[in-house]
C-alpha cells in the first residue's frame, strides 16, 4: 500500500478506534440519551446515532462511492433514529466497516487517488472523498465527546495527543 493511503487509512482507523472507545463501556441509557428535547432540524444527536452515523457515511463513502460496491445499501435515515441495547452493537457495525475500508483502500491504487467520483450527481476526486471521511469522522466524534462529557456530568475520557496518535515515519 502506498503510504499516503496508508496514512489516510491510519487516520480514519484511529478516528474510529476513538469513537469504540468512547462508546464501549456505556449503558443504553447513556447511549441513547439526547442532551436537549428538541425535533426535526434541531434534533440533538446521541451517542447511538453519532455511532452509525459514522458508519454509514464511511461505508457509503469508501465501500460504495470509491470501492464500487453497490450504492443504496446505505439507509440514512435509520442511522439518525437508531436505539441501541448496549454498545456492542455499534462496536459491530462499526468493526464491519472497518474491515471495510481496510479492503478497499489496501486494494487501492495510487493513480486511483487522482480519479473521479459521482455521488448524487456531483463529482469529486476519490482524495476528496477519503478526506471527507476522516473530517466528517472527527467532527462527529467531537460531539460524542461532548455528549459523554454531558452525560458524565463534566467527566471525561482520556484522548490521546497528537503525537500519541502519529505513526511513525
Amino acid at each position: 500500500m502506498h503510504p499516503e493511503i496508508q496514512h489516510y487509512l491510519a487516520m480514519i482507523e484511529d478516528l474510529r478506534d476513538q469513537v469504540i472507545e468512547l462508546i464501549a463501556d456505556l449503558p443504553a441509557e447513556a447511549l441513547n440519551w439526547r442532551p436537549l428535547d428538541a425535533s426535526g432540524e434541531h434534533a440533538v444527536n446521541s451517542m447511538a446515532v453519532l455511532a452509525a452515523h459514522v458508519a454509514g457515511a464511511e461505508h457509503f463513502w469508501i465501500a460504495e462511492a470509491i470501492g464500487g460496491a453497490e450504492f443504496s445499501t446505505r439507509n440514512r435515515a435509520s442511522e439518525f433514529a437508531a436505539v441501541v441495547k448496549g454498545p456492542g452493537e455499534l462496536i459491530e457495525r462499526l468493526g464491519e466497516v472497518g474491515a471495510e475500508t481496510r479492503a478497499v483502500l489496501s486494494a487501492l491504487p495510487l493513480a486511483r487517488l487522482n480519479g473521479s467520483i459521482t455521488v448524487q450527481g456531483r463529482t469529486a476526486s476519490v482524495r476528496w472523498g477519503i478526506l471527507h471521511v476522516i473530517d466528517h469522522t472527527a467532527l462527529h466524534l467531537g460531539h460524542m465527546q461532548i455528549t459523554y462529557q454531558l452525560w458524565m456530568g463534566g467527566g471525561s475520557k482520556p484522548s490521546p495527543r497528537w503525537f500519541e496518535r502519529a505513526p511513525s515515519p
